[in-house]
C-alpha cells in the first residue's frame, strides 16, 4: 500500500530482570533445617556430579573429627566416651547410642520417636493434671464417650453408678474436661456448648450483643425454629435485634466445635514434636558466640571425576575423547553442582551475620531473660547487615534459635516485644491467691508502668493458652 514504510529502530528500555539463580538462592536461603536436609538429598540424587563429603562429628562439641581426634576438645573419641553427648545435640542421639551398647538385641530404637498424639489424648494428658485419686478413670470414660461434634454422649447418672460415685462427682470431672478442651467440647448438650463458648468470647473481649445469651439460655428451640417473632415478644425487643443476635451466632459460635479448625491443631501448632534449631548461640568465656548448625552437618563437594573431566574439557580446544553429548552432561551437571553448593554456602553466611545481628542487639534478652527484650524490627537488622528487609525475612521465617539456656525458640520471638508483657501477666497468673481478672492485671501492670488496654490484656492471655478468670 502506498505510504507505509518498514523501518527497524533500536530504543534502550530498563526492566527489572531476575536471573533463574538468584530465584533459586532466594528459594535455599527460605528453608528451615530440616526442609534444607530433604532439598540436599534430592539434589545428591539427582546430580551425579554433586556428593556429600563424610566426616565423623565430635558429639561434645560438633567439630570435625580428623585421625581420631576432636582438635577442638583434644579428645581421643575412640578411647573415651562422654556421658552426657547428647544436650546440644540431640540429633546424634542414635549413632550414639549405637556406639555404646552392644546389647542391640533388647533396644528398639523406635522406643525414642515420639508419636503424635491424639486430640483425646491430649485432652486427658491436661486433665490428669487436675484429677486426683479416681478422677482419671472417669476422665478417660467421659472423653471416650465424646461424639463427633465434641459432646459427651452418655448418661451420667449411668455414669456416676458405673464408678459408685455420687453425680456431683461427674459433673466436676466434666468442668475439668471442659476447662483444658477446646472451647465447647465436653459439653452436655448444644445448649451448654454454645453458652461456654459465649462466655469464652467475653472474657477475651469480644463484644456480644445483650440479647445473645438470653436466647441461647431460655429460647434455643424456638430459636432454631425461626421464630422471631415470639422471641421478640417475650424479650420486649424488636426482629431486627433478634436477627442481629442470629448474625452473630452464625458467625462466632459453633455447633460442632471437635470439628473446627482449632480442634485439630489444639495446643499442637507444630505437628512434628521435634524442632531442630537451625542456628546455636552458646556462651563462651563470658561471650555470646554464634553458630549456624548445618555447617556441621552438610559437607557438599564436587564429585573427583567430574570436576577432573571438567578440567580436561575446558583444557582442550579438541572433541578428544568426549563427544558432545558427554561435554554437556557433564558442564550442565558441574554448573549445577557449583551453583548448589554456592547457594548453600551464600545461606549459610547470610544466616550467620543476620544471627550475630540480632544477639548484639539483643544480647540484654540473651543473659537476662525475656524482661529484658528491646523492640526490634526487621527493618533495622536489614540496616545494620547491609541487605534487603525481605532478605532477612525469608532467613529467619520459620527458623529455631537455640538459646544459652538451651531452651529452643522461632526466630520471629526476637522481634515480637510484647514477649516480656506476656512472660509478666503469666507470672502474676503463677502466682495468684485468687483468680485475677483481666482488668485487675491491666490495673497491676498500671502500676508498674505498662500501660495497656483489658482488651490486649485478654489477648495476651488467650495466646499463652491460659483460661480466664471465671475457668481458672
Amino acid at each position: 500500500m502506498p505510504g507505509m514504510d518498514v523501518s527497524m529502530d533500536l530504543s534502550p528500555e530498563m526492566r527489572v530482570w531476575i536471573s533463574p539463580s538468584l530465584i533459586e538462592a532466594n528459594y535455599i536461603l527460605s528453608l528451615s533445617r530440616m526442609e534444607l536436609q530433604e532439598v540436599i538429598q534430592q539434589e545428591l540424587e539427582a546430580n551425579p556430579a554433586l556428593e556429600m563429603e563424610e566426616r565423623e562429628i565430635c558429639p561434645v562439641c560438633g567439630g570435625v573429627i580428623e585421625g581420631g581426634y576432636c582438635p577442638t576438645c583434644l579428645i581421643d573419641q575412640r578411647e573415651q566416651h562422654p556421658e552426657e553427648p547428647f544436650e546440644d545435640y540431640p540429633e546424634q542421639l542414635y549413632t550414639a547410642v549405637s556406639r555404646e551398647r552392644d546389647d542391640s538385641d533388647d533396644f528398639d530404637p523406635m522406643t525414642l520417636v515420639a508419636s503424635e498424639q491424639t486430640l483425646q489424648e491430649q485432652i486427658l494428658s491436661d486433665v490428669a493434671t487436675l484429677c486426683q485419686n479416681g478422677d482419671l478413670s472417669v476422665a478417660e470414660y467421659l472423653v471416650n464417650s465424646l461424639d463427633e461434634r465434641g459432646f459427651i454422649d452418655v448418661d451420667l447418672d449411668d455414669v456416676a453408678a458405673r464408678f459408685g460415685r455420687p453425680r456431683e462427682y461427674v459433673d466436676r470431672v466434666i468442668e475439668y474436661i471442659q476447662s483444658v478442651a477446646p472451647i465447647g467440647v465436653g459439653a452436655r448438650d448444644l445448649r451448654e456448648c454454645l453458652l461456654i463458648q459465649l462466655r469464652y468470647l467475653k472474657d477475651i473481649g469480644v463484644e456480644v450483643p445483650p440479647f445473645v445469651e438470653p436466647i441461647l439460655r431460655d429460647y434455643l428451640e424456638q430459636f432454631g425454629a425461626h421464630k422471631f417473632g415470639f422471641i421478640a415478644k417475650e424479650l420486649g425487643i424488636t426482629n431486627e435485634q433478634v436477627e442481629e443476635a442470629r448474625d452473630f451466632i452464625r458467625a462466632h459460635l459453633n455447633p460442632y466445635p471437635l470439628q473446627s479448625q482449632e480442634a485439630r491443631y489444639w495446643k499442637t501448632p507444630l505437628r512434628s514434636p521435634y524442632v531442630a534449631p537451625d542456628v546455636v548461640v552458646s556462651l563462651r568465656d563470658g561471650d555470646l558466640v554464634v553458630e549456624v548448625v548445618d555447617t556441621r552437618h552438610f559437607h557438599l563437594r564436587m564429585n573427583p571425576l567430574y570436576a577432573q573431566i571438567a578440567r580436561e574439557i575446558g583444557r582442550s580446544r579438541t572433541r578428544g575423547d568426549y563427544n558432545d553429548t558427554e561435554r554437556q552432561h557433564v558442564r550442565e551437571f558441574v554448573n549445577r553442582a557449583k551453583l548448589f553448593i554456592s547457594n548453600i554456602n551464600q545461606r549459610r553466611e547470610t544466616l550467620y551475620k543476620i544471627s550475630r545481628c540480632i544477639v548484639e542487639l539483643q544480647e540484654d534478652f540473651l543473659r537476662g531473660g525475656v524482661r529484658e527484650l528491646r523492640p526490634l524490627t526487621r527493618a533495622v537488622v536489614a540496616q545494620q547487615v547491609g541487605v534487603h528487609e525481605s532478605t532477612v525475612s525469608r532467613a529467619t521465617a520459620n527458623k529455631f534459635v537455640m538459646l544459652p539456656n538451651r531452651k529452643v525458640i522461632p526466630f520471629s520471638d526476637f522481634f515480637t516485644p510484647s514477649l516480656s508483657v506476656k512472660d509478666i501477666i503469666k507470672e502474676m497468673i503463677e502466682r495468684e491467691n485468687q483468680p485475677l481478672t483481666d482488668r485487675r492485671i491491666c490495673d497491676l501492670l498500671s502500676k508498674q508502668g505498662i500501660r495497656i488496654a483489658r482488651r490486649t490484656v485478654a489477648k495476651y492471655r488467650a495466646e499463652l493458652g491460659i483460661l480466664p478468670s471465671t475457668m481458672r
